[in-house]
């Protein structure tokens, strides 16, 4: 499949990544329009998720140009090459894996790593990143992002791991360039449920809780 690009206008518009996990293709394929008629702009399936390669196909042919379709948890380069295959506008891992990072730059494609201390998050920028995944984010709290700013201000960063309707706001003012956001955003409940109406009135609770900018942008109609 071809490759057209990450789009950074859709992903600043809302700059949540949310993270679809152990989902069926069946409900995935039931989230995404609902995803993106609520506002949001970019989604990673992870590797983990049965049949995942799949469902990142699909989502590229019936959402390229409204969504970013990425892949999540890419550990090893034969996960890497089932996502590109599939045709995953974007890379994000769990870990700080060099062979990972170089093979993606090499494709240009967008690439999120994992990474905790902050000598590992320098290291992920130092290798050029598109930005680091400061993963597991909640472990510290917001009060950890604004602490790694303050000498590291150049370093794009976005907080995975816990982030909920509760902390996003207060992880966005700490300088957090994004957050990645699984269970709280992807509520089984609702979606178990089949209330795609209620779906779509939670992702918007999400969006109401970005700043003012962001969230008059959430308004506009996507391409």
């Amino acid at each position: 499949m071809s490759q057209p690009l990450f789009s950074q206008e859709l992903f600043s518009r809302v700059p949540i990544i949310g993270i679809i996990r152990n989902l069926t293709p069946e409900a995935v394929a039931a989230i995404l329009p609902v995803y993106r008629d609520a506002g949001l702009t970019t989604v990673e399936i992870t590797m983990n998720t049965d049949g995942a390669a799949e469902i990142i196909r699909q989502a590229r042919d019936l959402y390229s140009g409204d969504l970013n379709i990425g892949a999540g948890t890419v550990c090893t380069k034969k996960d890497l090459k089932e996502a590109l295959d599939a045709g995953a506008q974007f890379i994000v891992t769990p870990i700080l894996e060099k062979k990972i990072i170089k093979a993606c730059q090499k494709q240009e494609i967008p690439i999120f790593p994992g990474a905790f201390t902050p000598t590992e998050i320098y290291k992920a920028w130092s290798l050029g990143v598109t930005m680091v995944k400061v993963y597991p984010a909640a472990a510290m709290g917001p009060g950890y992002i604004k602490d790694l700013k303050a000498p590291l201000n150049q370093i794009k960063l976005l907080p995975t791991g816990g982030i909920s309707l509760q902390n996003m706001a207060a992880f966005l003012k700490a300088d957090a360039d994004g957050l990645g956001i699984g269970g709280e955003l992807f509520d089984k409940q609702i979606i178990n449920a089949k209330n795609w109406p209620a779906l779509k009135a939670h992702f918007q609770t999400f969006l109401a809780e970005l700043p003012t900018p962001m969230n008059q942008l959430t308004t506009q109609p996507l391409n």
